[in-house]
């Protein structure tokens, strides 16, 4: 008995369900505008009001006690104007600030969401509300979402990529979960530093290994059999096939001494700064996986201050903001330029954006604090209409005022582009039918080419 045999028998399981699920072929409900994801998540929460949505009105107010209505209000508060001079790019005409130099001649690129809204003020539950629209664990990620209906287009690498640099934003391993969608949908992970993914290199020649795991796989299956209704062992046989098949390939695919000088240099890898170019690394990386088929890549940067996301400057946003952009900024818009020039990011849709933005008031007089009620993301790319300027905060960027985009909205779109209606990609867990968004979302339309 074949395997796909042996799991259509299998009443159901998992085997069941994926082999008679519309999409287990990677049918799509509607035509595609992307086919690929990257998703550079920027932990901690950047500030909307200094980066990519000026408000003049805080310089009138700098110094000057401030009395907004949230949870961070109190009597010593006082507006702080943003540190950094704006300039205007592109037809767009996106201000953009000084933080973000390299990000300036791909404008005209760029889908620009100024009106986003989160539900959670803290790290870890933004995060993974971010991620599973959920605040809490034991949900499926937007990654194992879109390979779950999309599947891979390389058999031989995992769908679900995660490029980070060995540690994970708050929230740790359920911002990537697979939560209850089989385990073949979970994110694996991908080191900048050291051994990208460890035991990759087979221990012995391949006939003795192939007859290892041949035994092991003859074992799981008889179990199979008899069980009828273990999906983590299916999960299982698909994971040891998978690392078989990734001993050949992922090497190639991860090594970049093939890359051309030009690319290196495009992306920062000749730079002293060995956070930049470990970040240039892990983008450049991104880029040759969604070339080799990897259906969702993600990149994290290095938390560089041991705070709760290396965005989070409650103190020191000047440094800390200053830093961050440094060393990220050269590599996305690296990405953006190689995706473009090879004819890829037509077809590969690219989202920066973090969890929350940041207070247009201080506590302090050096930082500002975690904001949910508007903050500002950007996708270009896959489908989404360059150029465009979407939603407004008010004069100082305390709230989305115009066009207001929920993170549920966000993953509708996401899904729309991808050729997935959120209301009809569902999975039976619980007694119900679940989808990503659950009952809340719709997709904005204004935002697709």
């Amino acid at each position: 008995m074949t395997r796909r045999e042996m799991l259509k028998v299998a009443s159901n399981g998992f085997g069941s369900l994926a082999l008679t699920a519309m999409l287990a072929d990677g049918k799509t409900h509607h035509a595609p505008r992307a086919k690929n994801v990257i998703l550079l998540f920027m932990p901690g929460g950047v500030s909307h009001m200094d980066s990519f949505d000026p408000k003049p009105k805080l310089a009138e107010l700098d110094g000057k006690p401030c009395k907004l209505d949230s949870y961070v209000a109190g009597p010593s508060r006082k507006w702080l104007k943003c540190p950094w001079q704006f300039k205007t790019y592109g037809q767009i005409g996106l201000p953009v600030s000084e933080l973000f130099p390299h990000i300036t001649s791909v404008v005209d690129d760029l889908t620009v969401i100024r009106s986003m809204v989160s539900e959670f003020p803290l790290h870890a539950r933004a995060n993974v509300f971010f991620h599973t629209g959920r605040n809490f664990g034991g949900f499926p990620s937007l990654g194992s979402w879109v390979t779950y209906g999309l599947g891979s287009e390389n058999k031989n690498l995992p769908g679900y990529l995660l490029l980070n640099h060995g540690d994970n934003p708050p929230g740790g391993l359920e911002n990537f979960s697979n939560g209850f969608l089989p385990a073949t949908h979970q994110a694996m992970s991908v080191r900048a530093e050291g051994t990208p993914v460890d035991n990759i290199k087979p221990a012995d020649a391949d006939a003795i290994q192939r007859t290892k795991m041949q035994t092991l796989l003859d074992q799981d299956r008889e179990f199979l059999a008899r069980a009828g209704n273990e999906g983590a062992v299916d999960a299982a046989i698909s994971n040891f096939e998978m690392a078989y098949r990734m001993q050949a390939l992922a090497p190639d695919v991860l090594n970049l001494g093939r890359e051309p000088e030009s690319i290196r240099k495009l992306y920062g890898l000749d730079v002293q700064n060995p956070h930049k170019r470990a970040y240039g690394l892990q983008c450049l990386r991104a880029r040759r996986l969604i070339e080799a088929g990897v259906r969702f890549v993600e990149v994290t940067p290095p938390n560089l201050f041991g705070q709760n996301g290396t965005w989070d400057q409650h103190d020191q946003l000047k440094h800390g903001h200053e830093t961050n952009a440094m060393v990220t900024d050269q590599a996305v818009t690296a990405l953006l330029k190689d995706l473009k020039q090879r004819g890829l990011l037509k077809e590969t849709l690219v989202i920066w954006a973090g969890e929350f933005g940041r207070t247009p008031d201080t506590g302090n007089g050096d930082g500002r604090d975690h904001h949910t009620a508007g903050f500002t993301i950007w996708m270009a790319g896959g489908g989404t209409k360059p150029g465009l300027i979407y939603g407004a905060t008010d004069d100082v960027g305390n709230k989305a005022v115009e066009n207001v985009v929920t993170i549920h909205d966000l993953h509708a779109t996401i899904l729309y582009l991808l050729g997935l209606e959120h209301t009809e990609l569902t999975y039976r867990f619980g007694g119900r039918d679940v989808t990503l968004p659950d009952v809340h979302g719709k997709t904005v339309m204004d935002l697709i080419a």
